[in-house]
């Protein structure tokens, strides 16, 4: 007899599965009460060759687009969560479609229509395939179709791959830094997905509190220096910190755009550019304001046996992240970086919106 830890571990790898389909541009399949809902992501597949045979087309889009676009989601009274689902005459375009669903071509497309919504066919479905696609950093819209994919899904299982931190170290060495040349770096992959993680311990450890950076993925920042966010300063910041302290360790987690993915983020760059501010931005994606699992975190510091820790960080969701995931935080130090006239906006957002403290 299986135990709920393996059904778990079957759903969240039939969800890795799933994602890797969708970024793939392949058909998945969510089962709803018996019942399947058949779906393409509208990003990754060729519209083309599927919008030719049909009468009428079906998308399925979230209920932030939906908002944008002045759409009634008729269950948003019960779950204002739940995707929508539209109905359009055809015959439709490829390009008719992506300008529906992608927010950042709105005002080089702002008449749409005609459609309308309808009532949710498979709303729990609809909803687990809407975590799917966020989860594979693509644009939160699906056609739906007829023909059932190969491969089913349950709607548990998206909640089953959200909730799976089964991490193992795969790979450790020593990588001397310009910090510390004192340093030795963990390489965390899940058990669910293959996606790799970066631990780097700075300095020689002790007994006592180390200082800890969580650090999310920015590659505009960390590696191009992008001026529009203050990603590159605070891990320069961090590392150089950690390098004056007994010693540290650099979480380096793989969830770049605050875990949106690195399109989505260069898309919410695009909206910025139109005015919007970051978190509008993300929003106006369908994505959430701050879309990362901070467990990941958690369970990286449990693996290298570190239970407390002094944490630098501007942003208090951090620390009531790992502390409910039962890492405990000795103290919060904040990370100060000038701005410039490229991030002042996007600071004072961070400040004013999400809650960042210095």
């Amino acid at each position: 007899m299986k135990t709920p830890a393996a059904l778990d571990s079957k759903g969240a790898r039939r969800a890795a599965r799933a994602i890797d389909a969708l970024r793939r541009g392949w058909p998945i399949s969510v089962e709803d009460d018996g019942a399947a809902l058949n779906l393409l992501p509208v990003e990754t597949t060729d519209l083309g060759s599927h919008l030719s045979q049909l009468s009428h087309v079906t998308l399925l889009i979230s209920s932030s687009r939906a908002d944008t676009l002045k759409l009634l989601n008729q269950r948003a009274a019960a779950d204002p969560a739940l995707p929508v689902q539209l109905s359009l005459p055809g015959p439709v375009s490829a390009a008719e479609i992506i300008a529906i669903v992608d927010p950042v071509l709105d005002m080089q497309y702002p008449m749409k229509g005609p459609f309308r919504s309808e009532t949710l066919s498979h709303p729990e479905a609809a909803k687990a395939a809407m975590e799917l696609v966020r989860h594979g950093g693509l644009l939160p819209a699906f056609l739906i179709v007829d023909e059932p994919a190969e491969d089913r899904l349950q709607t548990a299982d998206a909640a089953a791959y959200a909730d799976s931190n089964a991490l193992v170290i795969s790979a450790h060495a020593k990588l001397p830094v310009a910090a510390n040349a004192l340093a030795h770096i963990y390489g965390f992959r899940s058990e669910a997905d293959s996606t790799d993680h970066i631990a780097l311990v700075v300095g020689k450890r002790d007994d006592t509190t180390p200082v800890v950076r969580l650090h999310s993925e920015c590659l505009t920042g960390d590696v191009l220096g992008s001026l529009k966010c203050d990603c590159g300063p605070q891990l320069h910041a961090a590392l150089a910190q950690m390098g004056e302290a007994n010693w540290g360790v650099l979480l380096y987690l793989r969830q770049e755009g605050r875990g949106i993915g690195l399109i989505n983020k260069l898309r919410a760059y695009a909206l910025q550019d139109q005015g919007f501010d970051t978190v509008d931005a993300n929003q106006r994606l369908g994505f959430a304001i701050d879309a990362r699992d901070f467990s990941i975190a958690a369970r990286m510091l449990e693996l290298l046996a570190i239970p407390q820790i002094k944490l630098m960080t501007n942003n208090p969701e951090k620390v009531d992240g790992l502390e409910g995931c039962g890492i405990s935080v000795e103290e919060r130090l904040s990370v100060k970086i000038a701005a410039n006239p490229h991030n002042e906006f996007y600071l004072d957002t961070k400040r004013d919106r999400t809650g960042h403290q210095l």
